[in-house]
């Protein structure tokens, strides 16, 4: 099947138990949208959510807020405020890594963006120490049993396309430790082939080492429809770090899973750009979505990866 017929089948058969936006207090005037994966610090739930005023791009803001209720997060003041877009997190070796996309303007025009990438056991204070490589998005990063670090890249470019077809690539690699992080490594990651057909482009926004040994990837797929709107939707694959194979590719969430709600352009009004999931003490997870690129989503689904066994997690 392409992309639309898998994407017919799974909205034919979907199971959705929930779905809720995200409100968030302390930032009147602003859309709180493309948010990491909640994370809990301290003993305290935290979330990192890109900040945007509705009529503007290049001014994105990253900031921290706490969890008040339900699907209520309040900013926590006085906290760092990043310069980025679309932020994401991961636990490497007890401590945050927290990363966004850093977007350079030369006289109010697009230049260029890089990831960017902090890390520390404070967050009132992570230290800044390497970026990505140059037009790159959707960096990730994975603890591994032995202590080292999967990392995942995203190339996409026009020689992307012309050598495979698709607008991008994922790529996979490992590292001994974060001092190995470099922009140089995230370029040469080998790819892993067969992900995205023609035209169709994505990325890794959460990944999660599994029981089994193996990585299970939860991220975004793509593609332009013919009226030219931009279809984001949300999907998992099962990828065996030994081999650079991936298994069980699916969706597992659309726009139309999620609350109705405003987009930030026309051609948005059919995205739900990936955060991850959590797991749930019913054995279903949340998955968190930013939509629209003006709000931020959760539904709960059944857990991807039952046969690859539960998430592994490591000690703070």
């Amino acid at each position: 099947m392409n992309l639309i017929e898998q994407r017919r089948h799974f909205e034919d058969n979907k199971r959705v138990y929930e779905s809720a936006k995200l409100s968030f207090k302390g930032i009147a005037g602003f859309d709180v949208y493309n948010p990491s994966i909640p994370f809990e610090w301290n003993g305290k739930r935290f979330i990192y959510g890109r900040v945007e005023k509705r009529d503007e791009w290049a001014r994105s803001w990253v900031r921290l807020f706490e969890q008040t209720g339900p699907n209520e997060w309040t900013l926590v003041p006085d906290t760092m405020i990043y310069q980025l877009e679309d932020p994401y997190i991961s636990i490497i070796d007890k401590q945050l890594i927290l990363g966004g996309t850093h977007v350079r303007y030369n006289q109010g025009q697009l230049d260029t963006f890089y990831g960017y990438f902090y890390k520390g056991t404070d967050l009132q204070d992570l230290l800044y120490f390497t970026t990505g490589p140059d037009r790159m998005k959707d960096i990730r990063l994975v603890q591994l049993p032995d202590s080292r670090i999967g990392v995942f890249s995203r190339p996409r470019s026009e020689e992307v396309r012309q050598k495979y077809g698709s607008e991008s690539l994922i790529g996979f690699t490992v590292i001994n430790s974060l001092d190995e992080l470099s922009s140089e490594i995230i370029e040469n990651a080998p790819h892993i082939p067969g992900l995205f057909q023609k035209d169709e482009w994505g990325g890794c926004n959460q990944a999660y080492l599994l029981e089994s040994g193996k990585i299970g990837v939860i991220g975004h797929i793509c593609y332009k429809s013919d009226n030219g709107t931009l279809a984001y939707m949300n999907m998992s694959f099962v990828l065996d770090p030994q081999t650079n194979q991936f298994t069980d590719l699916k969706i597992i969430g659309t726009r139309s899973c999620y609350p109705e709600g405003p987009a930030k352009k026309s051609n948005l009004t059919d995205c739900a750009f990936t955060a991850g999931i959590e797991m749930r003490p019913d054995g279903k997870v949340n998955l968190y979505s930013g939509i629209g690129d003006t709000e931020s989503g959760r539904i709960v689904i059944d857990y991807p990866f039952e046969q690859e066994g539960p998430i592994v997690t490591f000690p703070q």
